[in-house]
């Protein structure tokens, strides 16, 4: 059994949550220009309370969307255990209509124009490796969530 099957068993048990009930994956919020966990940190803060992925990368690869209610087990740089979230709202939104409201919960940005920004990097090297062309009204799947377990 591996350590997060284990990590898995020891929420079920916590949580009360039947032991049928499946881990929907795990989730790593580590990315390009962070060194450490800090956005883990964010998580387990509370600042982090939702994330955006392309909605581009789910159709290639053909994967459904998620949804919500939706239990993953968020791991640090190690791959280690660290909390589980539930997905709150899943929506998928043009990037051009993000506002201010959505992008402060991913708790990474002072302003919208420097989410922007920073999104439109990271959009445009993950399509250069998945097969797409970043746009202004590129889709996003805008995903809210809550950690439910430490």
């Amino acid at each position: 059994m591996t350590e997060l099957d284990q990590y898995w068993e020891k929420f079920i048990k916590a949580s009360g949550l039947n032991e049928d009930d499946k881990c929907s994956g795990d989730l790593n919020f580590e990315a390009k220009g962070f060194v450490g966990n800090e956005k883990l940190a964010l998580v387990l803060g509370g600042q982090k309370t939702a994330f955006f992925a392309s909605w581009p990368t789910f159709s290639i690869d053909m994967e459904p969307l998620p949804v919500s209610g939706e239990l993953y087990i968020v791991v640090d740089r190690a791959n280690k255990p660290q909390c589980v979230i539930e997905l709150e709202s899943v929506e998928i939104v043009p990037f051009n209509e993000v506002t201010w409201e959505m992008a402060k919960q991913e708790g990474e940005d002072e302003n919208l124009g420097a989410w922007k920004e920073r999104q439109q990097e990271s959009l445009e090297d993950e399509g250069a490796l998945v097969g797409f062309e970043f746009t202004p009204d590129i889709k996003l799947v805008f995903q809210t969530f809550k950690v439910v377990y430490r």
